[in-house]
């Protein structure tokens, strides 16, 4: 199996569907399918099952996974070494962030490779859905996320930003010509759910399981990205409500974003695995504090 096949038979089982795994990728539809095809030859069995409205891993299929994301991970990791080598680069500080708003913390980023440009920084997408998976597994060395994270083996470090919420409505909406909204309103509708659900505690820090008297905010349609919050919201299933970076990075003109005027405020902080501390990680950290947090 080439490395590429590899690598897309990885983000199909991540993504659990073709087209985006497509986009991911930047290759055709039509490409994946025909390394998915092929692997399937060669195994001799199928490694997903897929109808109209959902594609999941067979247990052949989720056997590989397990024996192939390691395997992948570490011929990366060597491929890297290799690079920073060649730049004179002692290593890499992989960062993941659920977030979209990389661009916000340019600064950051900025002065960690000017303090120590031995050391090179990458910036990836973390999936908000099993968001601790990455740092467990060593995909990232550290996350941003947001705020509680009471992981018994994961260290929290300094905050680096805060942000305001957002509602998110499809043109139309009763609400869609307000210019705020309370989030009591959340009561009103159903919001959106996770396919796989992280830690409670963290869920109800994001999208509460009740409004500020009390009431319940019930859960209507699965997500398991991004993508799927805005689809279903601009098609007008659902209400959601999201960070208000959003409304800057995810621009759409099926989507209303609607400020939460007397929500708290999301915390976003840098997070790591305690045993797994590393001088890049305590020198980033470094730099947050010297910066200070950003409000966004």
């Amino acid at each position: 199996m080439e490395l590429r096949d590899i690598e897309i038979f990885l983000t199909v089982a991540e993504e659990l569907h073709f087209g985006r795994a497509a986009e991911r990728l930047h290759v055709t539809p039509a490409r994946v399918s025909q390394a998915i095809k092929k692997q399937e030859r060669g195994v001799g069995a199928k490694l997903f099952e897929r109808n109209s409205r959902n594609v999941r891993l067979t247990p052949v299929g989720e056997q590989l996974h397990l024996d192939l994301r390691g395997v992948y991970q570490g011929l990366r990791d060597s491929m890297e070494r290799a690079r920073l080598a060649a730049q004179g680069k002692a290593g890499v500080l992989h960062l993941g962030m659920i977030a979209s708003n990389a661009y916000d913390l340019r600064p950051f980023w900025e002065e960690f490779r000017s303090r120590h440009p031995a050391w090179g920084l990458r910036i990836r997408h973390n999936p908000f859905l099993n968001p601790f998976e990455p740092l467990r597994n060593g995909e990232v060395d550290a996350l941003i996320c947001w705020l509680p994270v009471e992981e018994p083996d994961l260290t929290v470090g300094p905050v680096v930003f805060t942000e305001s919420r957002t509602m998110l409505v499809p043109p139309g909406h009763k609400l869609a010509d307000h210019k705020s909204v309370s989030a009591e309103v959340l009561g009103d509708y159903e919001v959106l759910r996770g396919t796989v659900d992280p830690p409670d505690y963290w869920v109800d820090a994001f999208t509460p399981f009740q409004t500020p008297s009390g009431r319940p905010i019930e859960r209507g349609p699965a997500i398991s990205n991004l993508d799927d919050i805005l689809t279903l919201v601009g098609s007008g299933e659902a209400v959601h409500g999201l960070a208000a970076h959003a409304a800057r990075y995810h621009a759409r003109p099926d989507i209303v974003y609607l400020p939460i005027h007397d929500a708290p405020r999301l915390r976003w902080a840098l997070v790591w695995r305690g045993e797994a501390e590393t001088a890049p990680i305590r020198a980033l950290a470094q730099v947050i504090r010297d910066l200070g947090t950003t409000s966004l």
